[in-house]
Formats: C-alpha cells, structure tokens, sequence
C-alpha cells in the first residue's frame, strides 16, 4: 500500500515524458510529493504537462533534450540538480519501438532505437549516479531509486523485432548489474517490464497488426497502469527492494 504523500522532499527525474508512460508517471510522482524534471524532445508537449502538474498542486520542471548525445544527459542532470538541489529518483521511460521483417526495415530504425533504448538510457544514468550516491545521505528515506522502463520483449524474442528485443534485453541485463554494484549503497535499480500498453509506440504502421497476427486481440495496459508499479516501487521503505516487476494483459499469452 502506498502511503499518500511518501515522496515529499524527493526529486524525481523522468524521461520520455511527453507521453506514454513517461507522462504518467510524472504525473504519479508529482501526486505522490515529488518534485519532478520531466524530460522530453518535444518542449510544447512538456509545457502542457507542467501545466498540469502545477495545476494539481505540484511543482515541475520542464527540460526538452535529445538524449541520445552524453552532453545533452549530462545537461539535463545537472540543470535537474541546479534547479531543485538533488536527486533522489530517475525513471528511464524514453523508449521507441520501429519492429518490422529484417530485410525491408530502413537500418536508420535499428540505429534509432539502440540510440534512444540504450545509449539515452545509458547516458542519463552515468550523468545522474553522482547526484543519487550523494542524495542518499541527506534523504531522510536512506535511498533513492532509478526504475528503467524495459519490455516483455526484453525477456522474450520474437520474429522481426530482433533491434527492439536486443535493446530491452541490454536494458534489463544492466538494471540488474547496476543492483547488484549499488545496492549496499542504498541505491535501488528495478526494472519494469510491460506487455502490450496504449502508449505512441505503436502508432507506427503495422506494429499492432503484427502483434496482432502473432497473439490476438487483447485489451491493451494504459500507461497509468505501469506508473503505478513505478510509484509501488520507489515508496517502499528503505528495507524493500523490488528488483523487477513483469506487467501483462491478463489477455496476452
């Protein structure tokens, strides 16, 4: 059970937050006390996302970068810290999924989600570990959190989704090597791992179809359902640590 209000006096870091599940997240942290960064490409989209976070009480800070340049993470860690002090949670979200037959797909796509699924995530977490490390000791909680958004593709592969299942895999691999280095410094890595969301994901032409063919319709997570596994995650008291959580349809096989 979540207590109300647990992560007053945290900062929260998320990317991906102009939509899907890095939005709803935000907006879950931010109801929950936290302080959030919310990080994105697209600046009109963070905008009206603040707006809201400040309109239901909360306070935010919108950062609009590419984070697929170690500059541009480091940048936005940084002006995270400057603005608000610290840094107690990170939620890697931004994710893209370009899935089609290996032979047609265009290699700027392949290139694209390596970029974004692994190197933004890679980077923003080497740009924040300094800042949570040090965040641990003045917390009154005794631990801080990152939480990286995988997939139930990074646990099982499937035809013409080779480029996607590697980078969720990677991410899923690294979230547990990270646990295990950082744990006795109180810092928790988790990784979640949904099933089929409605998120912009699949808004390539396609990508539903295809699911479709190879599972059946089923009726789709919404985003509000993977951020409250996030928010379970990060208001555990320090002795919790949930190192993983798989969320599926209860219609997907």
């Amino acid at each position: 059970m979540i207590e109300a209000n647990a992560l007053v006096g945290t900062v929260a870091l998320v990317t991906g937050a102009s939509s899907g599940i890095g939005q709803a997240t935000a907006l879950r942290l931010a109801k929950e006390g936290a302080k959030v960064a919310i990080v994105a490409r697209r600046a009109e989209r963070l905008k009206e996302l603040a707006e809201r976070i400040v309109a239901a009480g909360g306070v935010a800070l919108a950062i609009d970068a590419d984070l697929t340049t170690a500059a541009e993470a480091d940048r936005v860690v940084k002006r995270t810290v400057q603005e608000f002090g610290r840094l107690d949670t990170l939620v890697n979200a931004a994710g893209v999924m370009l899935n089609g037959p290996s032979i047609e797909s265009p290699l700027e796509h392949w290139d694209q989600m390596v970029d974004v699924n692994l190197r933004g995530l890679m980077y923003v977490t080497k740009a924040a570990l300094p800042h949570l490390v040090e965040a641990v000791s003045t917390s009154s909680r005794k631990v801080v959190d990152v939480v990286n958004i995988s997939s139930v593709a990074g646990r099982f592969a499937a035809p013409q989704v080779a480029i996607y299942n590697a980078t969720k895999f990677a991410v899923t691999a690294a979230t547990e090597a990270w646990r295990q280095e950082f744990t006795r410094k109180s810092v928790r890595f988790s990784v979640v791992e949904p099933g089929a969301t409605t998120t912009e994901l699949w808004n390539q032409e396609g990508q539903w179809e295809g699911f479709t063919a190879a599972f059946g319709e089923v009726e789709r997570l919404h985003a509000e359902d993977i951020a409250d596994s996030v928010a379970f995650i990060v208001t555990n008291p320090r002795r919790v640590a949930i190192n993983e959580i798989v969320v599926r349809p209860t219609d997907q096989p």
